[in-house]
C-alpha cells in the first residue's frame, strides 16, 4: 500500500480533545505522522493507511469527524496551484470570526463573601 495523506476536520474545543484524538492516533496501525492544528479544527495524517480507516478511528474520539473540504484525501501526490489557492481564502475567513474573544459572563447579583470564623 502506498503512503496515503488523509486530512479531516474534527471538532476539538481545547488541549484535552486534540489528546483524545492524539490517543486514538498513537495507536492506530500503519500511522507514520500526524499533525493535529487544534485552531483550525485539521487533522492530517499520513502513513500506510486507508482514509476511511482513520476516520473511523479519529471519530472514536468521541469527537465530529469530517473529510477536510478543498483537500479530500489524496495519495501523496502535490495539489494543482488552483487548488492550493482555494483553501487559502478559506483559512481566511474563519480568522475573521474567531477574532471576538468569548469571555464567561458575571453572575448577577450580590458577592458573598465567605462566613468568618470565631476561632
Amino acid at each position: 500500500m502506498a503512503a496515503e495523506t488523509v486530512v479531516l476536520k474534527v471538532a476539538m474545543s481545547c488541549e484535552g480533545c486534540a489528546g483524545a484524538v492524539r490517543r486514538v492516533l498513537s495507536k492506530m496501525e500503519g500511522v507514520e505522522t500526524f499533525d493535529i492544528d487544534l485552531k483550525e479544527q485539521k487533522v492530517t495524517v499520513k502513513g500506510n493507511v486507508k482514509p476511511e480507516d482513520v476516520f473511523q478511528t479519529v471519530s472514536k474520539s468521541g469527537k465530529k469527524t469530517s473529510y477536510w473540504e478543498g483537500e479530500a484525501t489524496a495519495q501523496a501526490a502535490p495539489a494543482p496551484p488552483a487548488a492550493e489557492a482555494a483553501p487559502s481564502t478559506e483559512a481566511e475567513a474563519p480568522a475573521a470570526e474567531a477574532a471576538p474573544e468569548i469571555t464567561p459572563a458575571k453572575a448577577a447579583g450580590p458577592e458573598i463573601a465567605p462566613a468568618k470564623s470565631d476561632a
